[in-house]
């Protein structure tokens, strides 16, 4: 509500604005309300996902309504994958995986947390229905929405942050960015260039097996992970032995 009377408010004016609205939802505690429970046909998560659409919805209605959809750019992502909260197993049965073929969730090393949405409007600008493979990163967004109103960021802000813009247009030649570092929550750290994936861990680094707190540990395993993601999206093969 707070976002939708604030938009109004800057609708009556001709300034440029940016709203940033980190949703509550569908973070934990899983609480929908009660209009949404049992409306997903999944569980008490799929609910929560589906009142975080409504809400979006909400917000581009009233972009529409003020006439500022055509004027606007709106991005809609998120900051890691799915917890384990979610109860992944039952969904599953459900019939829904929410990392999709990609291996782990939230806090692991795995692209189950760090391969996330990242959809972008832009009337004019980003061409409808277009997909874009090059990998970026969150941090991303302050280098470009620097390119858009033509500044330059000072050299103390930012430092990683690199622009998106010719993938949003449509305009690159080739990678926009040279390599992208990851970290898992419990300090694993990985870097992606191109199709390649190294990771400097054995097992997840994070909640998801193998890992230290479950069965058979980490013994065995190798020290670090190498993956082709462009033909093992999923994670499943360590090249590490074979390619260093």
């Amino acid at each position: 509500r707070r976002a939708l009377s604030w938009l109004d408010s800057a609708a009556d004016g001709d300034d440029p604005f940016f709203l940033y609205f980190p949703l509550p939802a569908p973070h934990t505690p899983i609480l929908p309300t009660p209009e949404f429970r049992g409306k997903s046909g999944t569980n008490a998560y799929g609910d929560f996902c589906l009142q975080v659409d409504d809400v979006v919805g909400q917000i581009m209605a009233s972009l529409d309504r003020h006439g500022l959809a055509e004027d606007t750019i709106l991005v809609f992502t998120t900051d890691n994958g799915c917890s384990p909260r979610a109860d992944l197993e039952e969904l599953a049965e459900l019939g829904h995986r929410p990392s999709y073929v990609f291996r782990g969730h939230k806090a692991d090393i795995y692209e189950g947390d760090h391969r996330v949405p990242f959809i972008a409007q832009w009337v004019g600008k980003v061409e409808a229905g277009s997909t874009c493979t090059d990998p970026t990163c969150l941090v991303d967004l302050y280098a470009t929405c620097a390119e858009i109103l033509d500044k330059k960021p000072d050299d103390f802000n930012a430092v990683d942050s690199v622009s998106m813009l010719p993938n949003l247009l449509g305009t690159a030649t080739g990678p926009v960015r040279e390599a992208t570092v990851h970290h898992s929550i419990n300090g694993a750290f990985s870097i992606r260039q191109g199709k390649w994936k190294l990771e400097f861990c054995p097992g997840s680094g994070g909640w998801s097996a193998p890992g230290p707190r479950f069965k058979g540990g980490l013994a065995g395993l190798p020290k670090q992970q190498l993956y082709d993601l462009s033909v093992d999206p999923g994670e499943q093969n360590n090249l590490y032995t074979k390619e260093t």
